[in-house]
């Protein structure tokens, strides 16, 4: 079915995880495009900062957590009494694990708090939102990661959560194939935001694994509003997959290949290995000052 083009210009936007990184940036380019912005966030102060800069009469804060299923309804009740419809809902919030550690060092609520938000986040914003986005024949935007297919050491609960919204947003655009209504997942690599900035420069052991495991290029910082901007154009093609940056799409379309290397790869990699141990010897307490 031919997927018709997705006007910006005036239509209502809900986006999970706006306060801050991807979302803030994306908001922005949303609202050159002619969008009202609906912006969710737990950052309440952040959220007013973003409708500050954006007007009043462009975006609105809901300030919530999308762990909350009752009052994402209610958000997407209020949400479609503001502006008539909710044509994208895009569901970008996330965490990442602080402090790093393994699946045996762990904390383990704080690794069942990532995949809370990480994926059931973005399960119930969907579910929440789908009534009003299939009534515009509207589009959904999954934010998963290239840790959807790339090795996750030390980052487990989130690497695991990712490669989960992806097998999510692959069945959703399979469901509502031919309805009018689409779906598409995006992918962004190293992205220069809060989450990242907090693994890669306070922690020398997980700056070091991470070189290792993302070397030259496919380790290299892209800025939030690179990433952004690639989503939104994807958005407005309705999109089934969003990979930016693009050297990965390479790796994303020979994954069955490349990761059975990779896997021996890391079995052998005496030095990563030491790294992991260390990690996994500091229980989960983070880096010994």
């Amino acid at each position: 079915m031919f997927r018709r083009r997705l006007d910006l210009q005036g239509k209502t936007v809900l986006l999970t995880g706006g306060a801050s990184g991807i979302g803030a940036a994306a908001a922005r380019i949303l609202a050159a495009r002619g969008a009202k912005l609906a912006l969710v966030d737990l950052d309440e102060a952040g959220l007013a900062a973003m409708v500050a800069e954006l007007g009043d009469g462009r975006a609105r804060a809901f300030a919530g957590s999308v762990t909350d299923r009752a009052h994402l309804d209610t958000i997407v009740a209020e949400v479609v009494a503001w502006t008539g419809a909710i044509d994208v809902v895009w569901a970008n919030a996330g965490i990442a694990a602080e402090p790093v550690a393994t699946i045996a060092s762990i904390d383990e609520a704080i690794f069942e708090r990532v995949v809370e938000i990480d994926l059931l986040g973005v399960w119930r914003t969907i579910r929440a939102a789908l009534p009003a986005v299939r009534a515009a024949n509207g589009h959904i935007l999954l934010t998963a990661s290239i840790y959807a297919f790339a090795p996750g050491m030390a980052n487990a609960p989130y690497a695991a959560s990712k490669a989960a919204v992806e097998s999510l947003g692959r069945s959703l655009r399979a469901e509502l194939a031919g309805t009018g209504t689409t779906a598409g997942v995006l992918y962004p690599g190293w992205i220069e935001t809060p989450i990242v900035n907090t693994s890669r420069h306070v922690d020398p052991v997980p700056m070091e694994l991470i070189s290792i495991g993302f070397p030259g290029p496919l380790g290299k910082l892209v800025p939030a509003a690179q990433l952004a901007e690639a989503a939104v154009r994807g958005i407005e093609r309705r999109a089934r997959r969003i990979i930016h940056p693009r050297i990965w799409v390479a790796y994303s379309l020979l994954r069955g290949l490349v990761n059975p290397i990779i896997d021996l790869g890391v079995d052998h990699h005496r030095r990563a290995q030491r790294l992991v141990a260390e990690i996994d010897a500091r229980g989960g307490k983070g880096p010994r000052s």
